[in-house]
């Protein structure tokens, strides 16, 4: 999916920050908090934390962990010398809750950028894709292109509705709002949301999707983590023998 702005249309002046969420209760990888299992013998949290760290659009990062895990990720930045991401807060009982706690403690900043902790393998061009994005209608979604045909069905299982397949996109994270446009959304509904996206949508706003990544995968099963460090060592043996 192309987008009809480019770098050149970026505020040079604005500053970015990132909310990174990774409070949820990992019902699925059985009670062990997911974001620090090993991923290539570091944690999987690690992994998103150093390339925003590193990358020279983003000014702060706010890492969101459960409150059993708050001691536990702030000694994982000092032992890594993160510098941007140098305050956790502990998560609430909903996502957008955990968002929220996060958007009390930002800096003063002009784009806020909300990742899911669980998708360790975001890179530069993902976040610098968002910023494009972000420049056109102040809300933009990283999504990738649906590949299986979808039915909708009922409580009986009866499919009511085929869509068009050509017509439906997967929403990943990043995703990036203006900051105002974020904090706005989060005073005004207070209904269950999915995503930050589906926040800013409900109170009128247009969603912009730029392209995700199919690697970008969030971290949810068992198997994921396999999956996830055969893409990390897929990417270092890349770099390594200079593959493009």
């Amino acid at each position: 999916m192309s987008s009809t702005t480019t770098h050149e249309d970026r505020d040079p002046h604005q500053r970015v920050g990132v909310i990174v969420v990774a409070a949820g209760g990992s019902r699925r990888m059985a009670g062990l908090d997911k974001v620090f299992l090993p991923l290539g013998g570091t944690p999987l949290i690690f992994y998103c934390l150093k390339v925003f760290e590193t990358a020279a659009e983003i000014d702060d990062v706010i890492l969101v962990l459960s409150e059993s895990s708050v001691d536990r990720g702030e000694e994982l930045i000092r032992h890594e010398g993160l510098v941007k991401a140098s305050r956790v807060v502990a998560g609430g009982p909903r996502r957008q809750d955990s968002v929220a706690n996060g958007l009390r403690i930002l800096a003063d900043c002009d784009i806020v950028i909300i990742h899911d902790g669980a998708r360790p393998l975001v890179d530069c061009d993902l976040i610098s894709r968002a910023l494009d994005a972000v420049a056109e209608t102040g809300a933009a979604s990283a999504a990738v292109p649906v590949k299986d045909t979808i039915k909708v069905a009922g409580p009986d299982r009866i499919v009511t509705e085929t869509p068009d397949r050509r017509t439906l996109w997967a929403a990943q994270t990043p995703q990036i709002f203006r900051t105002d446009l974020l904090r706005d959304a989060h005073q005004r509904v207070t209904h269950d949301v999915t995503d930050d996206a589906s926040m800013v949508e409900s109170i009128g706003a247009r969603i912009k999707l730029f392209m995700g990544a199919y690697e970008n995968l969030k971290v949810t099963m068992p198997e994921d983590v396999a999956l996830a460090e055969s893409i990390l060592a897929a990417r270092i043996d890349a770099r390594v023998h200079g593959a493009p």
